[in-house]
């Protein structure tokens, strides 16, 4: 049997709290580009959109986020927070270690919240965005107040997790619980049970239950965060505008996330944005249709040249 491709090999850079596992293609002088996973998924959501921007003469780094496959934090005093602050911190954190002055940030689901929280805390290191499913910053204060049913069913994991029960059960067999949700995710997908396999390694990460468990239980309000990133999840409380070119995507056959024409989260967006709507994409964008998510990578940085000038802002 055929085995998956992978995105090997792995480097590895250490932060002020992780030793940050990643892959890295494309020329060093190119712009950089950050890929940025969500969960349950890891870097192989990228295995075909990493090449394709290599191709596009970008310098690709696609990490795997705290929790996943082989970061580890560097203390065991550390708290394995999951909470979108310290998300976006490791972001700007691994730009400073791998000596990138700006970057471009692209990602879904836990990545593009990363994305956007660093878009719109430190929008000086940041080229441009590239959201799936627009503005990604949680506000927390409003989470007590409901979704549709329908729309609460298909997130029945977050509910899941706050129980102990729930962590019990993600501990016992992630991979499982990874295969339910893509299925709800990304009703049209037809991934193989290789791809699940390929990603399921990075469930094996000793604190991705702990990482996980807090990142739900934190945006519901029942878990506090870490006090490293009390300041930034004060200043993430006023939903802050990103001012950065941006393009957002929506999947239309997404699962939990139905499309939209973006007008609901323009608001927040401040600089130059485009809005796409992907036929056939899922939850797992670039997974499912990479193509669209290069192009999208590709026509940010068009959209910052066309708002900057000519010149050419390096990473």
């Amino acid at each position: 049997m055929q085995e998956r491709q992978t995105l090997f090999p792995l480097r590895r850079v250490r932060t002020d709290v992780l030793d940050v596992a990643y892959h890295e293609a494309g020329p060093e002088d190119g712009d950089t580009v950050l890929l940025l996973h969500g969960f349950p998924y890891d870097i192989h959501s990228y295995v075909d959109v990493a090449p394709l921007l290599a191709g596009h003469g970008f310098h690709v780094v696609v990490p795997y986020l705290r929790g996943h496959g082989p970061t580890v934090f560097l203390s065991p005093s550390t708290p394995r927070s999951g909470q979108q602050a310290a998300l976006g911190a490791d972001a700007l954190a691994l730009m400073d270690a791998l000596g990138v002055e700006r970057a471009y940030l692209a990602g879904y689901d836990w990545g593009g919240r990363a994305a956007c929280v660093a878009a719109a805390l430190w929008p000086e290191r940041v080229l441009g965005l590239v959201s799936v499913n627009g503005y990604l910053i949680q506000d927390i204060g409003a989470a007590t107040r409901p979704l549709p049913p329908e729309r609460e069913a298909g997130f029945w994991y977050f509910y899941y997790f706050l129980t102990e029960r729930g962590r019990t059960g993600l501990a016992t067999d992630p991979r499982e619980v990874a295969r339910v949700i893509w299925e709800r995710n990304s009703p049209e997908w037809a991934f193989h049970a290789r791809d699940l396999d390929r990603t399921a390694r990075a469930f094996a990460n000793p604190d991705y239950t702990d990482v996980v468990v807090h990142s739900y239980r934190h945006r519901l309000g029942f878990a506090p965060g870490a006090d490293a990133y009390a300041k930034l999840e004060a200043r993430l409380a006023g939903l802050p505008p990103v001012p950065v070119p941006t393009v957002t995507l929506d999947g239309l056959a997404d699962g939990n996330f139905p499309a939209t024409d973006g007008s609901a989260t323009a608001r927040h967006f401040t600089g130059p944005r485009l809005h796409r709507k992907v036929a056939g994409a899922g939850h797992n964008l670039p997974q499912e249709r990479p193509e669209a998510f290069a192009a999208a990578v590709c026509d940010v940085r068009v959209l910052r040249q066309e708002n900057t000038g000519p010149h050419r802002a390096a990473g």
